[in-house]
């Protein structure tokens, strides 16, 4: 057992949360029960977070009961899953919330799901290659506008035709996830697609039990409703002063992060859940990563992986069931071990969070920066790329330096090795360092290896994300949260390019623009950031981790 015992209901289970409030200077737990924080977030109260984020909390609480409304949509999805069962092969095209859970909920449970939540080329054009005549798609997208989910429904929609399907039939292929009155909800009647409304007072990073989270799992062949089941036995215990865990785990997160440890270590236990991790960074980085305060999820790749401790980090592992007697963790001590089912960890991590904000001080549901990085890449598309030149060129990598706008007192590296430990020596005893890789997370999966090689250098938190995926997820912490990051942006030469139909781009303008007008957004605020381009995608991966493995010598 872990220092601060246990508090559990449903089946869902925290460890050592009791503890880490009690080395705060002072008890968040206490201060939230003094202020009756359970019961009002139960009862969606919107004045928690102050009246600055009333508004705001109004219209986006209804995470807290929405398994009770998503219950409507099983009749729905069995009908459609009946009239689409000559379509085995179901492919996501959504981003950051709409596409994190289904991708947690299928891969647990052990269903196929093809996730397109990207703007390479390469990774596209693999997708419309895979299966077409038995592919149905589901576009999900709260706005209805994204642009990544928007290409990629109009990429498929000009396959199917290629392929020879009248406009009728290619309509069928289609599935639509929206809000209510979302100009997607307009396009998929054009369309002749299946349309199925989301929940409006949600969020998208808190839509995992809703048609977000439902839709694409229940094609997949998940047997939705035992995720519903799970946080509806699980709702009971919120409102509570005791055996609550959603408020352990918020006033611990919150407590950790008012004393230092604003760094959330998420390590996977080994036990049944798979990649909760990355649906966990994108809650808590959007939620809280703002006015320049928030708590930074890193996400661990197992227990033996570096980068899960430190005087900063707070350390926590989660998983389902637990054997028993088996101690927490995995084979790592963490501080914090969150386990249990599936449909509970979404409930009280959502919970959680809001509570969270509350010891913060900070609005939990909305993402003032997230928009920014999006209107740079949508100047750059109208204007074109400024040109650059390389700071240096090493082998097959060309390398662009730039210490910040405004900083003139770092030197300027030579060549890759020396541009790495410029970049580490720069993180102090505070900083992150985020790696940004605007590759395919398929074909280029091994660049994923520098994530915990440069942990290991450098002795600080080291943060991994493909893009564009991570713009909708730890791209609000980058530029609302504390200010003491440090980028390495990783991008790759096209050699296929693929066009965006009936755009005035390709799917590579698209990557790039969006990586430059994050770059842009980042330099503006004085940080580090190091762009590493791969002429050759297949020999610059390898020169890269080789060079990330010379650091330690």
């Amino acid at each position: 057992m872990l220092d601060g015992g246990c508090e559990a209901a449903a089946g869902l289970a925290v460890y050592g949360a009791e503890a880490v409030d009690a080395a705060a200077p002072a008890s968040a737990r206490a201060a939230l029960l003094a202020d009756d924080v359970p019961a009002r977030l139960t009862r969606k109260d919107p004045t928690l977070w102050g009246p600055e984020a009333q508004a705001e909390a109004e219209v986006r609480l209804g995470w807290m009961d929405t398994f009770r409304r998503s219950r409507e949509l099983l009749p729905q999805l069995a009908e459609l899953k009946a009239e689409l069962a000559d379509l085995d092969h179901v492919v996501l095209a959504g981003m950051g919330g709409s596409s994190l859970a289904p991708e947690v909920i299928t891969r647990t449970l052990g269903r196929p799901l093809t996730v397109l939540d990207t703007t390479d080329p390469g990774q596209v054009r693999a997708a419309l290659g895979d299966r077409l005549d038995r592919t149905v798609v589901v576009v999900a997208s709260k706005s209805g506008s994204t642009v990544e989910t928007d290409s990629h429904r109009r990429a498929y929609w000009q396959a199917f035709l290629d392929a020879g399907l009248t406009e009728a039939e290619a309509g069928r292929r289609f599935v639509v996830v929206t809000d209510p009155g979302s100009p997607l909800a307009a396009t998929a009647d054009e369309m002749g697609a299946f349309v199925l409304l989301a929940d409006p007072d949600v969020g998208g990073r808190y839509s995992a039990l809703t048609a977000f989270g439902l839709v694409p799992s229940a094609l997949a062949g998940v047997e939705v409703s035992e995720l519903l089941d799970q946080a509806e036995e699980l709702f009971g215990a919120l409102a509570g002063d005791r055996d609550n865990p959603g408020l352990a785990l918020g006033a611990a997160l919150g407590a950790a992060a008012t004393n230092g440890q604003d760094k959330l270590a998420l390590i996977p236990d080994g036990t049944g859940i798979d990649g909760l991790g990355d649906w966990i960074e994108q809650l808590i980085a959007e939620s809280t990563g703002k006015n320049s305060l928030g708590i930074l999820p890193v996400v661990i790749e197992d227990p033996g992986s570096p980068g899960a401790t430190g005087p900063d980090i707070l350390t926590l592992t989660y998983g389902g069931a637990l054997p028993a007697g088996a101690v927490p963790g995995g084979g790592v001590r963490p501080q914090v071990a969150v386990n249990g089912p599936l449909g509970g960890q979404f409930l009280t991590w959502e919970y959680a969070t809001a509570v969270a904000g509350v010891v913060l001080g900070i609005d939990p549901f909305n993402q003032p920066n997230v928009t920014e990085s999006k209107e740079n890449t949508n100047r750059l598309l109208g204007s074109g790329l400024p040109a650059e030149s390389p700071t240096f060129v090493d082998g097959g990598i060309e390398g662009y330096w730039s210490a910040g706008e405004g900083r003139t007192d770092t030197p300027v590296p030579a060549d890759l090795a020396d541009a790495l430990r410029l970049l580490l020596a720069g993180l102090g005893d505070d900083g992150y360092l985020a790696v940004m890789a605007y590759l395919d997370r398929f074909a280029d999966a091994k660049a994923g290896q520098v994530r915990p090689g440069l942990a290991a250098a450098s002795g600080r938190p080291v943060t991994f994300g493909w893009g564009p995926r991570f713009l909708h997820s730890t791209g609000q912490y980058h530029k609302g949260g504390p200010q003491v990051g440090s980028f390495l942006q990783i991008t790759g030469a096209v050699t296929d390019d693929l066009p965006v139909p009936g755009k005035p781009y390709s799917f590579g303008e698209l990557q790039a623009a969006q990586a430059a007008g994050d770059r842009q957004a980042l330099a503006e605020r004085g940080r580090p950031v190091l762009r590493l381009h791969l002429t050759d995608r297949a020999a610059g991966v390898p020169q890269l981790l080789d060079a990330v493995r010379g650091l330690r010598s």
